[in-house]
C-alpha cells in the first residue's frame, strides 16, 4: 500500500466483501474476531502510523484517522486499530528507547502480537493519578503488582502498557509506565456482557509479583502519568474519527431507509421532520470531521493539541450517539431490531463518551485552558 486513496479503497473493500457478512456472527457469540483481525494485518492496517523502518505501512496520522473513519461504524474492529496503535504504538514511537523500537514496533504493525493499554483500574477511572497498581524496585528490575480493568485486548495481547507507582508517596510524578510481557505472568479474564463492541475483547487483567526487566520502563521513571496523558490525547483523536465513522453510516443507512420506506402514501423522506432529523446528522458529521481536522492539524505541526483532541471527541462522541437515536427513529419499530444496522450502531455509539475520559472530563479539560483553573488535581 502506498497512497492515502489506496488504503481507504482498501477499506471499503474489506468492509463491503468480508466485515458486514461475518462480523455480525462474532458479535452475536461474543467472540473475538480473530479471523478479521488477521486480514486487515496483512492489509497493513495494523501498522499505518509505523514507519517503514520498524516495519509498518508509515502513511501517517492523517490516513489512519482517515481509516478509522472508515472502520468507525464497525466499532469492534476500529476499537483493534485505536489500542494497536494509538495506545500502544504511538507511546513505543514517542517515548520508546531503540531497542523497545526494534523489539516490539514490528510484530505489532504486522499483527503478529496484539497490545494493551493497562491504566485503568477497579478504583481509578477518571482519576487516573489515584491508581494502586505497585512497580517495587528490585535488583536488575521491577516487581509489579495490581490489577487493571476494562481492558481492551485484556485476554488477546501479548504486550501491555502498564502504569504503576514506583513511588507512591510522589503522586501522579511517581508513576511510571512499563512494557509488560504476558509471559512474564500476567494473568486475564474476560469481562463479558457488554452492551456495545461485544466482539472486541474487554478484560480484567491481574500482575502478582510480576517481574519486568529495568530495561522495560518505558521513558523515565516517574514518567508515566505524563506518557499517559500524551498517550490519551492520540486516543482521544483516533475515537473522535471512529465517532465520525458512525455518524457517516447512520446518515447512510437513514437516508437509504427514509427513501424506501412509505407511510401515507409516499416515502417518509419527504416528511418534514424527518428531514429535520436527516439535515441534523448531516451537520454533526460536517462539524465532526473538521474538528477531528483541527486537532490533527497541530499535531501534524508537532505543537499540544490536548485541547483539540477534547473538543473533538467530545463533540464527535456525543454526536454519534445523537445520529444513532435518530436513525433508530426514522427506521422506527424496525431499527429496534438486531436484523437492522441501526441498532448495532446505537449500542456501540454509547462507550464513546465513556472511555479515554468521559464526556464530563473533556468539559473540564476544556475549561482548564479557558480559565487556567484546573477543577481537579
Amino acid at each position: 500500500m502506498e497512497t492515502f486513496k489506496e488504503l481507504k479503497a482498501l477499506a471499503r473493500s474489506f468492509i463491503e466483501k468480508e466485515v458486514r457478512e461475518r462480523l455480525p456472527e462474532y458479535e452475536a457469540k461474543e467472540e473475538f474476531p480473530w479471523p478479521l483481525v488477521r486480514r486487515m494485518a496483512e492489509l497493513g492496517f495494523l501498522g499505518v502510523v509505523v514507519p517503514e523502518a520498524y516495519g509498518g505501512v508509515g502513511l501517517g496520522y492523517g490516513p489512519y484517522l482517515a481509516l478509522l473513519e472508515e472502520m468507525g461504524a464497525y466499532a469492534s474492529l476500529r476499537s483493534v486499530l485505536s489500542v494497536q496503535q494509538s495506545l500502544v504504538a504511538t507511546p513505543i514511537l514517542t517515548y520508546g528507547t531503540e531497542a523497545q523500537k526494534r523489539a516490539y514496533l514490528p510484530r505489532l504493525a504486522r499483527g503478529e502480537i496484539l497490545g494493551a493499554y493497562a491504566l485503568t483500574e477497579p478504583g481509578s477511572g477518571s482519576d487516573a493519578a489515584s491508581l494502586r497498581t505497585r512497580a517495587q524496585r528490585v535488583e536488575g528490575g521491577y516487581l509489579i503488582s495490581g490489577q487493571k480493568t476494562f481492558i481492551s485486548h485484556g485476554n488477546v495481547a501479548e504486550l501491555f502498557l502498564v502504569f504503576a507507582k514506583t513511588e507512591p508517596e510522589k503522586g501522579a510524578q511517581g508513576i511510571t509506565a512499563f512494557l509488560v510481557e504476558r509471559k512474564d505472568g500476567v494473568r486475564s479474564t474476560p469481562l463479558k456482557g457488554k452492551l456495545g463492541l461485544r466482539a472486541a475483547d474487554t478484560g480484567a487483567v491481574y500482575l502478582d509479583g510480576v517481574f519486568v526487566p529495568k530495561e522495560r520502563v518505558l521513558g523515565q521513571e516517574g514518567e508515566g502519568f505524563k506518557i499517559a496523558l500524551s498517550t490519551l490525547d492520540v486516543g482521544r483523536l483516533s475515537l473522535a474519527a471512529g465517532s465520525v465513522g458512525i455518524i457517516k453510516r447512520a446518515l447512510e443507512l437513514s437516508l437509504a431507509y427514509a427513501k424506501e420506506r412509505h407511510q401515507f402514501g409516499r416515502a417518509i423522506a419527504g416528511f418534514q421532520l424527518v428531514q429535520e432529523m436527516l439535515a441534523e446528522m448531516r451537520v454533526d458529521l460536517e462539524a465532526a470531521r473538521l474538528l477531528v481536522e483541527s486537532a490533527l492539524r497541530k499535531k501534524e505541526a508537532g505543537e499540544r493539541f490536548t485541547l483539540e483532541a477534547s473538543m473533538a471527541k467530545l463533540f464527535a462522541s456525543e454526536a454519534a450517539n445523537r445520529a444513532a437515536y435518530k436513525a433508530i427513529q426514522i427506521h422506527g419499530g424496525y431499527g429496534f431490531f438486531e436484523e437492522y444496522e441501526a441498532a448495532r450502531l446505537y449500542r456501540d455509539a454509547r462507550i464513546a463518551t465513556l472511555y479515554e475520559g468521559t464526556s464530563e472530563v473533556q468539559k473540564l479539560v476544556i475549561g482548564a485552558h479557558l480559565t487556567g483553573i484546573r477543577a481537579f488535581g
